[in-house]
């Protein structure tokens, strides 16, 4: 019963509240910091905790009573509407307080010992006739437990709204009526949904199973994460568990968008909230979604790890944590891609990418081929077991990202070379990727000894080298000397072998294929996988060409020689002939008393001259040039 003077309500003067009627106050309670300034009669008849400690006080009567209630749920708020409720003034009850109030009168003890109908069976009732059985409400009271998850938690409140959302979810939203609805896209007519058992025509125009991620994203971590609990105890699907996950993770952590894509804007929310997302640590939220996570393969829950790793690299996540994503990764390496591999290093370590957790996610990869391998009864070895192909695919994966990597000019040559040899010898075909990413360091590298590159080229198992390959290492100046004469004399055999291969394959057209054995059978895979049977006829047609241009030639410096060696003679001769002495000696007379100019004429005109004797040469030897083309032609 109210105290004389009806009470029209409460009013607020700094921290302290006062009731608007005449009679004074007598008795004052403290709830954290803010005095209430209320009177006796109102509280006792409906609170048995301040009947107790009322009937437990030796305070006068004579004098105002004080009390102190420490750590009262919900604070001044919460109490503010259990006075409400004793003074019989109209109380408001919504999703967003009656978690409050209802631990609030349970901590106060308004039983229905004190009153028929008190606040614990009223907050009680509308908890469980309005909040559980709808959605909205739900995820609300939710959301007002944060500052009293202890007496919400051992009053079974959490655990109720849980396992109502929970129920909630694992249900075809097109087959209730619930409150939900009335937020949900609606298609009219057609529909079958009843609410309060009408029929109202409406129906929702899908049923995605990610319809519920927006709205469970509001809550915070602690209770994310009972929720996702909640649900796999209700055995719901985990690749659904894994998208809200997801959902939930990629809203607070900034940086994971970045490398998984913008959230969707289009994102269907059942609920619409006016209230802002909860306060999230990052740092704690990583690893707690890491201990959340199922274990899952698949391309984009690969690339979600790799960007929660990129994330806890940055955060500083725990060891733990880190070498939990990293064995995750390790698991389904083969569904990676490189630009995600290409994690960027945020230690104190020189190098532009983290390349000390790609190796580590390598060595759970083999660990757990390896382990997989042994427990197959198929193969004992990881070349001939059926996830060879797995193997070859890491393998590629990883000379794509050592390629990658080594422009870095900090990387240094010993962790290029752990990089390579992180996989074992049988799960590359060809070394042309383990090449290519050493010719990319090299050239990033140009300061590095000739001793260190000829350790570094020790990665590359030359006769696992291509033809194009081989054909660009042999004229590689970055190579040291000694790699590049390797190179040569294993093309060299190799077309030795391709050699033999052909003849082998044209003259074994007939023959048995017992009879290939040894370098034969080697040859001939060799012509046969490379298609070189082409190559070496042109090189047997060019080689013999070669020959006969030799030949040609040494012949040509002959002619050359006999040729100059005969024009000294015509020159010798020529000049003798000329003489006055031996014209006289000759015919046996004086010569003729002839001017210089006449002379010379009459020699011109009867003597062969140097320049015509070397006409005659050089046609002598055309011609003779062009007879032996014509024979040998």
């Amino acid at each position: 019963m109210a105290p004389a003077g009806k009470v029209s309500g409460f009013y607020r003067q700094g921290d302290e509240w006062f009731c608007n009627t005449t009679l004074p106050s007598d008795v004052t309670v403290n709830v954290g910091g803010v005095k209430f300034h209320l009177h006796m009669f109102p509280l006792i008849s409906k609170c048995g905790k301040i009947a107790n400690i009322v009937a437990e006080s030796k305070q006068t009567r004579d004098r105002t009573f004080t009390i102190s209630l420490e750590e009262f749920p919900g604070g001044a708020d919460a109490f503010l509407v259990a006075a409400k409720f004793c003074y019989q003034i109209k109380v408001e009850y919504t999703a967003r307080n009656i978690v409050m109030v209802y631990c609030a009168a349970n901590y106060l003890e308004m039983t229905d010992h004190y009153g028929e109908g008190n606040l614990l069976f009223v907050a009680e009732s509308y908890f469980h006739n309005n909040v559980l059985r709808n959605w909205k409400d739900c995820i609300l009271a939710l959301q007002s437990c944060e500052g009293i998850i202890p007496r919400a938690e051992e009053l079974q409140m959490i655990r109720k709204c849980l396992h109502s959302i929970s129920v909630m979810v694992c249900t075809d939203p097109s087959l209730f009526g619930w409150p939900m609805l009335m937020y949900g896209s609606l298609q009219s007519p057609g529909g079958s949904i009843l609410w309060n058992g009408i029929n109202t025509g409406a129906r929702i125009q899908s049923s995605d199973s990610n319809w519920w991620f927006e709205d469970v994203s509001y809550l915070s971590v602690p209770l994310f994460k009972r929720l996702i609990q909640t649900m796999e105890a209700r055995r719901i699907r985990p690749e659904i568990l894994v998208g809200a996950i997801i959902y939930y993770s990629k809203k607070y952590l900034p940086g994971l968008g970045r490398w998984q894509g913008r959230q969707s804007d289009k994102m269907r929310t059942v609920a619409t909230f006016s209230m802002t997302p909860a306060a999230i640590d990052e740092r704690n939220l990583l690893e707690t979604v890491e201990k959340l996570l199922p274990e899952k393969k698949g391309k984009s829950f690969c690339r979600f790890l790799l960007g929660l790793l990129r994330v806890a690299f940055i955060l500083g996540a725990s060891p733990a944590c880190q070498d939990s994503l990293e064995r995750r990764i390790g698991m389904q390496l083969e569904l990676a891609t490189v630009n995600s591999l290409l994690m960027p290093s945020y230690a104190d370590s020189d190098t532009l990418y983290n390349t000390d957790s790609v190796e580590r996610i390598i060595n759970h990869f083999l660990f757990i081929e390896k382990k997989a391998t042994s427990l197959s009864p198929l193969s004992t070895n990881l070349e001939t077991s059926p996830s060879s192909g797995t193997l070859r695919k890491v393998a590629k994966l990883v000379d794509g990202y050592i390629a990658e990597v080594a422009s870095d000019t900090n990387l240094k040559p010993e962790q290029m070379r752990s990089l390579a040899q992180a996989l074992p010898e049988s799960s590359r075909s060809f070394h042309d990727g383990i090449y290519r990413a050493l010719n990319i360091f090299l050239e990033a590298h140009p300061w590095l000894t000739d001793k260190e590159k000829e350790q570094l080229c020790t990665i590359i198992d030359i006769q696992k080298l291509s033809i194009d390959a081989c054909a660009h290492a042999s004229h590689n100046e970055r190579l040291p000397l000694r790699i590049v004469l390797q190179v040569l004399f294993f093309e060299q055999m190799q077309f030795r072998r391709a050699l033999a291969g052909s003849y082998g394959f044209e003259a074994g057209r007939s023959a048995p294929a017992d009879q290939l054995t040894g370098t034969g059978d080697l040859a001939t895979e060799v012509v046969q996988r490379d298609g070189w049977v082409t190559v070496v006829r042109e090189n047997q047609v060019l080689k013999v060409d070669l020959d006969s241009m030799r030949s040609r030639v040494g012949e040509l410096e002959g002619e050359f020689n006999r040729m100059k060696q005969e024009v000294k003679r015509v020159t010798k001769s020529h000049s003798s002939l000329t003489s006055p002495r031996f014209l006289v000696g000759r015919f046996g007379c004086n010569p003729l008393p002839r001017s210089s100019n006449a002379r010379a004429d009459i020699i011109e005109s009867t003597a062969p001259s140097p320049r015509a004797s070397v006409g005659r040469a050089q046609s002598s030897y055309h011609s003779r040039h062009s007879k032996s083309l014509s024979s040998r032609g």
